[in-house]
């Protein structure tokens, strides 16, 4: 049997009033290479000056740790994604900021990310950028072991990414600078973490 026993945790609210800040998930998500993790650690490292708590979590790291074992078929992403869903309101509970930095190519991801994080809470982000030219930029060297295909399930490949329905901002990292779209992000994401005066 399970019984939870958040009814006796220390509420939210309790949290974000001493944390002075409102507790909010921050999703980027976009193709490999769009510029999602440097986007993320940029604006951690800008909301840390600011005096805000956060928390950061990114595709990689929890690949490598968590997620380790699930792989890219579409059971997979499911999975990853509904984990890091869970971990996010875990944060959201302890009233921080929570950056997540998640390919989350198709809709129906997200849909998952929403249920379980509630709508209302989870701010998505989508930074757009052209599976060329994420493929010029090869950042990880996943391009040209994809066309050696060494790397089954590429999303933009041989798995669709989808673009988003519901993003609340879009970032086009193959148009725009990336020290303007941070500019952007900042201000934007400040907009819904500030703590009610």
């Amino acid at each position: 049997m399970i019984y939870p026993v958040y009814d006796k945790m220390l509420s939210r609210a309790d949290r974000e009033k001493k944390l002075r800040q409102r507790a909010k998930v921050i999703w980027l998500f976009g193709l490999s290479g769009s510029g999602k993790s440097t986007l993320t650690t940029a604006l951690e490292h800008r909301l840390h000056n600011d005096g805000f708590v956060t928390s950061l979590l990114d595709g990689d790291n929890l690949r490598d740790g968590l997620n380790r074992g699930l792989g890219f078929t579409d059971s997979d992403r499911e999975e990853n994604i509904r984990r890091v869903a869970e971990v996010s309101k875990l944060f959201l509970q302890s009233g921080l900021v929570c950056l997540n930095s998640f390919i989350t190519p198709k809709e129906s991801l997200r849909q998952l990310a929403r249920q379980i994080i509630g709508a209302e809470n989870l701010l998505e982000i989508y930074i757009e950028c052209s599976f060329e030219t994420c493929q010029k930029r090869d950042v990880k060297g996943l391009y040209r072991k994809a066309q050696e295909g060494l790397v089954p399930h590429f999303t933009g490949k041989e798995s669709a990414f989808e673009p988003p329905l519901h993003a609340h901002l879009t970032l086009n990292t193959e148009t725009t600078p990336l020290e303007e779209s941070l500019e952007t992000l900042h201000r934007f994401v400040l907009g819904h973490i500030r703590a009610s005066s």
